[in-house]
């Protein structure tokens, strides 16, 4: 059976019942971090799986299709973070006109019941589930008390004075502190994906680019960044990244484009991951392609100089 899972349809996945956390887990902070790693300490001393279960597209992306709000982990990378974490299984329940619809008892009945054998259920503070958001903790523990589970809610994880939240870590990537950002994810922030083709721009301008497409997805970042690309070799890969819609040339999907410094060699299809350090510009429209060329080496140079005072602090 596949650790990873997407439907409420299909059948009792735990027989022997199982110990479930839920959340949207976006960024895997250290507030999720926490809620996932009590889930699967409960599971262990009960001798039954541990489950996180989770949903894509998140129900607010759903919601506001022409709007969505910025996302700090993509869909495969949230599931390895998951599973990382030690747990058993990962659902990344399909969130549509079907799943929204469901009240919160419907949820609790046939996702926590019928689809995981639930035994406990736990949650982060003010979880709220079901159709207008109409179950909290008090209808899990209602429930709970005829279905056979019991339900919980964990303590929220503060940090300097305030609860930590992905709201603080997108903040945190917007005003390029990226410091802040790693000390609220447990991590530096990084976003990875499988190197995609793009028009090749980059290489006729001396800049080529490895290139990681969202999905549909809305980053949370946008500009020109000094970064550290993992995944190529046995070291990380000093960088400068540009992520954002490429206006000089009328782009309109977002787009992560990596220029590894001192590298040449095909990365096509390789799983990679860019680690941000810090942030050197917003992107701008130029007025032609020499221009951006220009502008290009200038933040080269400058990314070199930050990650060589990076690499010191690293190894002080």
């Amino acid at each position: 059976m596949s650790r990873l899972f997407r439907d409420v349809e299909g059948g009792l996945r735990c027989p022997h019942g199982s110990v479930v956390c839920i959340g949207a887990f976006d960024g895997l902070h250290l507030g999720h971090r926490a809620l996932v790693r009590h889930t699967v300490a409960r599971a262990r001393a009960l001798g039954l799986p541990a489950v996180a279960l989770s949903f894509e597209p998140l129900p607010r992306e759903f919601f506001a299709p022409s709007a969505p709000p910025p996302r700090l982990l993509l869909p495969r990378a949230k599931a390895e973070g998951l599973l990382a974490l030690d747990a058993d299984q990962v659902g990344l329940l399909r969130f549509g006109a079907q799943l929204s619809s469901l009240s919160a008892q419907e949820f609790i009945e046939r996702v926590l019941v019928q689809r995981l054998g639930a035994r406990e259920v736990w949650v982060g503070p003010e979880f709220r589930f079901g159709k207008a958001r109409g179950g909290d903790i008090e209808a899990l523990r209602a429930a709970g008390e005829s279905a056979g589970f019991v339900a919980g809610e964990i303590e929220p994880v503060h940090l300097d004075g305030e609860r930590v939240s992905a709201t603080r870590v997108r903040s945190a990537l917007l005003a390029g502190d990226f410091a802040a950002a790693a000390r609220l994810l447990g991590r530096p922030y990084a976003i990875g994906g499988r190197v995609v083709r793009g028009q090749q721009l980059g290489r006729t301008l001396g800049f080529p680019t490895a290139n990681l497409r969202f999905g549909g997805k809305t980053p949370a970042l946008s500009g020109i960044y000094a970064t550290w690309v993992h995944g190529v070799g046995d070291a990380p890969r000093a960088s400068v990244s540009s992520l954002g819609t490429r206006p000089t040339v009328d782009g309109v999907e977002p787009l992560l484009e990596a220029h590894l410094f001192d590298f040449d060699g095909d990365l096509y299809g390789r799983r990679i991951s860019v680690e941000f350090v810090a942030k050197l510009r917003d992107e701008l429209k130029f007025p032609d392609l020499p221009a951006l060329t220009a502008q290009m080496h200038r933040d080269a140079e400058q990314a070199r100089g930050l990650l060589q005072i990076d690499q010191r602090r690293a190894f002080a």
